[in-house]
């Protein structure tokens, strides 16, 4: 039985598990770099070369139990991926008191489980961390393409973007109106961190798409975009949210298969870590 990060099948069963993660293979809408379809088999990959005593928080986040929920393989079309994402995502949440993670594949396969956690948790707050807007009603036919990815949730939920700097003019109709934080801003303005936290409260879904890091420290993506995030600063402002906040669910998404992978899908593998440590230090005290 393959488990997460190779932990213990005791620490992997449903049961005994605070944390589902369903990672889905897909990469059916991107449009330049190609490989995301392979980035849950690297970050799994790299997850059971990882150390599993978190320094920063003293703790080692795996013993409140990680379940492997499945992989979604649906690729008929777009459409079907996002049916195949909701209901998957809409089953595992009748588990009652664990948190949601899905591990992508491009980041269409988000619209899905966005909109299932919508449906089960009120007033919530999607917190994108992303080079793109992915805030275009449609894309080359289809509303459940990668550069759609929350257009949905702008509609429907409080959604705050962090790290954005590429995006088409069409898309400027659609930001949320005070919550956009450019990174063009961030990288001027040292309280930025406390300015996001303002605009996130209550139930919280946190998407990640690799691409919102610099590709100084995350090359293999999609489309990497020059002038991102860079790593503690980010992980100050997961940190401070999840102290502040009620996380129901969150994805990483966008690692791309290259000629050299394997920093990137560490630097993968290490950020949903450190969230379950961030879950773990916040949830049970």
């Amino acid at each position: 039985m393959r488990t997460y990060a190779g932990i213990p099948e005791e620490n992997a069963t449903l049961e005994n598990s605070k944390v589902m993660l369903v990672t889905v293979p897909y990469d059916g809408t991107s449009t330049w770099g190609k490989g995301a379809d392979k980035g849950p088999e690297l970050f799994l990959d790299a997850s059971e070369n990882m150390e599993l005593y978190d320094i920063e928080t003293g703790t080692e986040p795996y013993l409140d139990g990680v379940y492997l929920a499945g992989e979604i393989s649906e690729n008929s079309s777009p459409e079907a991926m996002t049916e195949a994402v909701y209901q998957k995502t809409k089953e595992l949440l009748n588990n009652e008191g664990k948190v949601f993670t899905l591990f992508g594949g491009e980041h269409s396969v988000s619209i899905g489980s966005i909109r299932a956690v919508g449906e089960k948790f009120e007033n919530l707050t999607v917190l994108q961390l992303d080079a793109h807007t992915d805030l275009r009603p449609e894309f080359h036919g289809s509303t459940s393409n990668h550069a759609c990815a929350v257009f949905e949730a702008n509609q429907k939920h409080n959604l705050v973007q962090v790290g954005i700097r590429s995006m088409d003019i069409e898309e400027a109709e659609y930001l949320p109106e005070g919550r956009v934080f450019f990174a063009h801003e961030i990288a001027n303005n040292d309280n930025w961190v406390n300015d996001v936290l303002e605009k996130v409260s209550g139930n919280v879904y946190i998407t990640i798409d690799l691409d919102a890091f610099d590709p100084s420290i995350a090359p293999s993506t999609g489309t990497p975009e020059p002038g991102g995030l860079q790593w503690y600063p980010t992980l100050e402002l997961l940190r401070k949210v999840f102290e502040k906040c009620n996380v129901v669910a969150f994805d990483i998404v966008e690692l791309m298969d290259s000629p050299m992978p394997k920093p990137t899908a560490f630097l993968a593998a290490k950020l949903y870590y450190k969230m379950l440590a961030y879950n773990h230090i916040y949830k049970n005290n």
